[in-house]
């Protein structure tokens, strides 16, 4: 291997292209754990419910694991803060791993909730970490650069996911295990590599600062969250306005308010500084985030239940038919990318993104039982484009309006919101989408019970399973769908009134979507277009340090030389090696 540019090759503290790919490579392997476990679950999520006997119940495996990454990506992106990036995403992969093989031991949907949780607690630091550390070595104007590798792991990730995940999902026993259990257990030979290439490589430089963690901040933001999710999973079968949801949502707003108390308290050593919002940019790409996140996971977690439970898709070819979607994100994602590094302008995509995601929402609010694929594939290409337009942006835009020694918990933060979006927009959705298939579902039953053909094949033996299905349902009972299988089999004018109740709910999800994304297309419009940095994290850093202690010694702040700033970019933390070594192995030549 060639011989790395010395420090004095490139610009004070900042690194060679050949030490960024060898940091990248172990970057890409953990976002491609946590990228490629999203899509097998979610292609094989309908065969594990079925399997586990809780169809209805499975917003709580999504949700849990939601939940968990969501609330530790702040205390992920402070603690990288103060102590460095690469044992905390050490730490992140190992307790994902841990999870994955509890997830795929699990015996019920309520322990695979349980187990996901494990999960999420890894997941919450692998994106938001992956992107920090990218913010610290990349200058913004430059990533594009380095965009293509990332979108080639979501790229490799959205195929392999649905392949392998309706693969193992469709395979009765693996191994002596039940094949969807394999679709947990895959995550372990892929991360234990992560591990060791993460190991080796992701040396990126960091200066230990002693700070308190705010554990009490953490646990009311937990319990603040976790009340509130409560109500929007369970609030359908308690009643929205029962006492014990009342209960709930009093229990979660206090807890939210006490959070806010502390983290004022607290000041500088918050998980989440309330500084941050002092940054017009920061305040509005966050509740986009949020906004977008809603949206985003609200509604594209219906689509997999679209395609196989109304159009009978396996779970493979379920995967596979959101290619369209997959190659939407990464186009244009690519392409914005490619636009603000030679322009350094970023504003205009957003607005056209959030435009473009509501048009799609709307035009899959019109979904029917009879929708093609042809019809519906423009319309997810046109989601795709909508997010990617959208994702990186904000996430570029939040960087760049903090100082570079916030940039970890900067980038937490907007992954935190995103994820927050997701995970109430999952509960909500997923329970829209049930309530609504129940309801439909026994309306469809109720009009075609009138008609000779539906009486004679109700009489049929040969449709025994489904006719018990359809008796339940007109007898008020939601528990036939905890396990969609018998719609697999059984006369199609018993099967109708099933996908066309299943197809009218999920309308009523996207069409909720697209108004719950409007207040971020108007919100597009008041992000501000600050100037993008052209120095890397390290380097500003760097300055940042040097005029601290300028100021101290009662002197102006310095021009920082190539040396210096080498110097002042290897801090005192885990690595302390100059930056013409980082990234290049243990011996500094990249060997």
């Amino acid at each position: 291997m060639a011989e790395p540019r010395t420090a004095a090759a490139v610009p004070a503290g900042r690194l060679s292209h050949q030490q960024i790919l060898l940091i990248l490579s172990g970057l890409m392997l953990g976002m491609f754990l946590a990228s490629l476990d999203q899509t097998i679950v979610s292609a094989a999520m309908r065969t594990i419910a079925d399997r586990l006997n809780g169809q209805t119940n499975q917003a709580w495996a999504t949700t849990a694991y939601l939940v968990t990454s969501t609330v530790s990506t702040p205390l992920y992106g402070k603690l990288s803060d103060m102590y460095g990036r690469k044992k905390f995403y050490l730490f992140a992969i190992s307790i994902f791993l841990v999870g994955s093989m509890l997830s795929g031991m699990a015996n019920s949907m309520e322990e695979l909730a349980g187990f996901r949780a494990v999960q999420g607690l890894g997941a919450g630091g692998l994106m938001a970490l992956a992107f920090a550390i990218i913010g610290d070595i990349v200058p913004p104007r430059e990533r594009a650069r380095y965009q293509g590798y990332f979108m080639a792991v979501f790229a490799i990730s959205s195929i392999a996911g649905p392949v392998l995940g309706g693969l193992l999902a469709g395979q009765d026993q693996l191994l002596g295990f039940d094949g969807w259990r394999w679709v947990f257990y895959v995550n372990l030979p892929i991360g234990i590599v992560a591990l060791a290439v993460v190991s080796r490589f992701l040396n990126v430089p960091s200066m230990r600062t002693e700070h308190k963690v705010d554990y009490l901040g953490a646990v009311t933001l937990v319990l603040g969250v976790t009340s509130l999710l409560l109500v929007a999973e369970q609030g359908r079968t308690w009643g929205w306005g029962s006492g014990k949801s009342i209960t709930y949502y009093v229990l979660g707003a206090l807890l939210l308010i006490a959070f806010l108390v502390i983290e004022r308290r607290v000041g500088e050593e918050a998980i989440l500084p309330l500084k941050l919002f002092r940054s017009p940019v920061f305040n509005v790409a966050s509740l986009m985030n949020f906004i977008l996140g809603m949206g985003m996971f609200g509604g594209i977690i219906c689509l997999p239940l679209y395609m196989q439970i109304v159009k009978g898709f396996s779970p493979t070819e379920s995967g596979l038919s959101l290619l369209p979607m997959m190659v939407g994100v990464m186009s244009v994602s690519m392409g914005s990318g490619i636009v603000t590094s030679r322009t350094g302008r970023y504003k205009i995509f957003p607005i056209v993104g959030t435009g473009v995601l509501i048009v799609a929402l709307l035009g899959l609010s019109r979904l029917s039982a009879e929708t093609s694929y042809l019809e519906l594939a423009p319309l997810m290409l046109l989601l795709g484009g909508g997010l990617g337009a959208c994702m990186q942006t904000l996430v570029l835009a939040t960087q760049n309006a903090v100082p570079a020694s916030q940039v970890g918990v900067a980038t937490a933060s907007a992954a935190f919101f995103r994820s927050m979006g997701g995970t109430f927009g999952t509960a909500i959705f997923l329970t829209i989408f049930f309530s609504g298939a129940a309801r439909h579902v026994g309306d469809n039953v109720g009009a075609a019970a009138q008609t000779p053909q539906f009486q004679a094949a109700l009489r049929d033996p040969a449709n025994g399973v489904i006719a018990r299905a359809l008796r339940a349902i007109s007898g008020g009972s939601t528990s036939q769908l905890n396990d969609t299988s018998f719609l697999n089999n059984g006369a199609r004018v018993l099967r109708e009134p099933f996908l066309t109740g299943f197809a009218q709910a999920m309308d009523t999800v996207f069409l909720v979507a697209a108004f719950v994304v409007l207040p971020a297309f108007l919100l597009s419009f008041f992000l501000k277009e600050v100037k993008l940095r052209m120095e890397s994290g390290l380097q500003a850093q760097a300055a940042e340090r040097a005029a601290a202690a300028a100021a101290v010694a009662g002197n102006p702040a310095p021009q920082v030389d190539e040396r210096t700033a080498a110097q002042l970019g290897t801090g005192t933390g885990n690595d302390e090696r100059p930056a013409a070594q980082l990234g290049a192995g243990t011996d500094g030549r990249g060997h």
